[in-house]
């Protein structure tokens, strides 16, 4: 049986941020990843937003790893090429309760240490974007977007050049703890002893922890989100959210590095991995979307793709935060999982790769 110091379970933006974090440490870190290549999942199937962090509860991980996560992710793209741009984002409320929400948010921002934010007018929302109905708004200079995938090349060259190597095609089936670390089983039959594991597998995550045997893994729910494209004119320059709903941040309006606007997701909770888009699902958009945008023309909504978020809540429970399960709470020296790693994950990927470097060392 082979002896590794560090392997990370998953070579997604989270998975290949922490093998370079870990890497750059000077430890031998080989990375398992059950496809092909690199960032098929998640990280592949999402709205490629460069959160600003004023959604999340004050003192919430999502809260501090996305705030820290995106003055982090700007310099990381700027000092390596990656592609971004700072859009800026209208969070808009269409009428007085709405407003109240809006109120709420931004409150919680300035708890959060979020920069930039700011409470405008209807007048001054409608100079920016001529095309809203708005009763008033929030604008977020510090939101933007992001190749994630230039993004993902980038971490794992940094990984590479500092020495980790990524083992493709190699799931993980099962394992034990062990007295000297955790063993893993491969889809191939093969074994292997890590000193130190991390699990970040996305969706993967509770079943392999599962599968290990490490104790206190939280029941997962698959959250799909669908995305539908705009045919026609762009309408925005910036992207365009409502107010918040229960299992996400509802069907907004986000634009790709390219100018194509496209709008989602919406919130279905599903039994197994399923990406394909149901046209008729449309018709649910056009009604939410028409709140913030009356001018929607029939027709012009088109399927995309789909993403699907890995909840650690049921349906109808209130959002969970990102839970990073390290030494202290389930006792495996070496060992830190990471559960229900959804948005702003991406945002935050350096940010939690930092705090899995301050875990793993844990007993």
């Amino acid at each position: 049986m082979d002896r590794l110091d560090t392997i990370v379970i998953g070579a997604g933006v989270v998975g290949l941020a922490v093998a370079r974090a870990l890497a750059r440490q000077g430890r031998e870190v080989i990375i398992l990843e059950r496809e092909g290549t690199i960032g098929t999942g998640i990280s592949s199937r999402n709205s490629e937003v460069i959160h600003a962090g004023m959604y999340y509860p004050t003192g919430s991980l999502k809260a501090r790893l996305c705030v820290a996560g995106n003055r982090m992710l700007r310099d990381y793209a700027k000092s390596h090429g990656v592609a971004f741009k700072m859009v800026g984002k209208l969070i808009v409320a269409t009428d007085a309760e709405e407003e109240k929400v809006l109120a709420a948010i931004l409150e919680r921002a300035r708890a959060n240490g979020v920069s930039g934010l700011r409470a405008i007018s209807a007048a001054e929302a409608i100079a920016m974007e001529p095309a809203l109905n708005v009763a008033s708004a929030l604008f977020s200079p510090d939101t933007g977007i992001i190749d994630t995938h230039a993004l993902m090349l980038a971490l794992q060259g940094d990984a590479e050049a500092a020495g980790a190597a990524i083992a493709f095609r190699t799931p993980v089936i099962g394992g034990r703890v062990l007295e000297g670390g955790v063993e893993l089983e491969t889809g191939d039959g093969a074994r292997v002893l890590a000193r130190s594991l991390v699990i970040a597998g996305g969706l993967g995550t509770c079943s392999v922890a599962r599968a290990i045997g490490v104790p206190g893994v939280p029941q997962d729910y698959l959250c799909k989100g669908n995305y539908f494209t705009l045919t026609g004119k762009t309408p925005f320059d910036r992207l365009i959210y409502p107010v918040p709903v229960s299992a996400g941040l509802g069907v907004h309006y986000t634009l790709d590095l390219g100018g194509r606007g496209r709008f989602g997701p919406d919130v279905e909770w599903v039994e197994r991995e399923d990406y394909q888009v149901d046209p008729v699902r449309a018709e649910r958009f056009y009604g939410a979307i028409r709140r913030y945008w009356p001018g929607l023309k029939d027709g012009t909504l088109e399927p995309a793709y789909a993403g699907i978020r890995p909840k650690i809540q049921a349906p109808g429970e209130p959002a969970a935060d990102f839970m990073i399960a390290g030494p202290q709470q389930h006792g495996i020296t070496g060992l830190v999982a990471l559960y229900g790693i959804e948005s702003p994950g991406l945002t935050s990927c350096l940010a939690l790769a930092e705090h899995v470097c301050d875990l793993i060392g844990q007993a």
